[in-house]
């Protein structure tokens, strides 16, 4: 069956033709609140994160208003493709990748800014179930360095086989470690992580081989409101055999809790219970994207 494509934003940025060696990528989504207005949910860290990875990797970029715009019209555009609150969102992907006649190893000479969106629901295949992490020794997301804390399109294509191998044996996605130890955890493929111990929630730091995501530091913030201690700092891989608990975060996936994480060939599993730290932040964060928990931060952009 061929289906019509959704409307999207497509702005040149000196012109366009041929792809380039240049690409960042950004994620983030429209929802339908309870009472039927439609929203982002910070758009402009997006903004932000896209110009910083512009900025490393060369390229011109979209002001912050501009983006914003582009996603609103991106959204608007594709309104009637937004599921009811609660039953998923419009996943929308700004895109900005260098074109252009050159085959030497320098910035392109023109450059497209270009929007489009779909709509989805749950982004692992086991839906709302527990994950099942693998703790990879060999392959690594990234170095330092490398340009591991922007989100270039060269950050994703490397760990495909590491994701593959990984699925092929039933785990859900691969843990990657730092390069130089390989005794730090860093993050998953697509989503960062987070361990629970006590009221203590602690997190891989940001320095420069991360993604620092929208969502991670989101839930940092409501996890402080909520009065948890949140630290920032190097996480030993052999921490995860007691934490009492584990969880990823991301635009994709939301707040999604991990049932088990194996490591050097010992599987450690979680008690996924009720009372979870995770599903807590998780439903402060909805209950914010929804409209009926009060946004005191402004992360809240109306659309319609």
């Amino acid at each position: 069956m061929i289906q019509r494509a959704a409307p999207a934003y497509i702005r040149k940025l000196f012109g366009s033709s041929s792809p380039h060696l240049q690409g960042l990528f950004e994620g983030t989504k429209a929802y339908r609140q309870d009472n039927g207005g439609l929203s982002l949910f910070r758009p402009r860290e997006n903004a932000i994160r896209m110009q910083i990875g512009a900025e490393r990797m060369c390229m011109p970029y979209p002001s912050t208003d501009q983006f914003v715009d582009a996603v609103k019209q991106t959204a608007l555009a594709n309104k009637r493709w937004i599921p009811p609150s609660g039953k998923g969102s419009l996943y929308i992907r700004p895109l900005l990748f260098g074109s252009g006649s050159i085959l030497g190893l320098a910035p392109a000479p023109e450059y497209t800014f270009l929007v489009y969106a779909c709509p989805v629901g749950n982004y692992f295949k086991e839906g709302t179930a527990p994950l099942n992490l693998y703790v990879d020794e060999d392959f690594h997301r990234a170095s330092r360095g490398g340009a591991g804390g922007v989100k270039s399109i060269t950050n994703y294509a490397p760990v495909l086989r590491a994701i593959r191998n990984a699925r092929e044996r039933g785990f859900s996605d691969v843990l990657y470690l730092d390069s130089v130890n390989k005794r730090y955890i860093e993050e998953v493929s697509s989503c960062n992580i987070f361990l629970v111990k006590g009221r203590l929630i602690s997190t891989p730091i940001a320095c420069g081989t991360i993604l620092e995501g929208v969502t991670r530091k989101s839930i940092m913030d409501i996890a402080i409101d909520l009065g948890y201690q949140v630290e920032e700092r190097l996480v030993e891989a052999d921490e995860l055999i007691s934490a009492d608990e584990v969880f990823c975060t991301g635009t994709a996936v939301g707040v999604a809790p991990v049932g088990s994480i194996t490591y050097k060939g010992q599987r450690i599993d979680y008690k996924i219970k009720s009372e979870l730290v995770c599903k807590k932040l998780y439903s402060t964060l909805v209950g914010i994207q929804k409209g009926h928990i009060e946004d005191k931060r402004d992360w809240i952009v109306d659309i319609e």
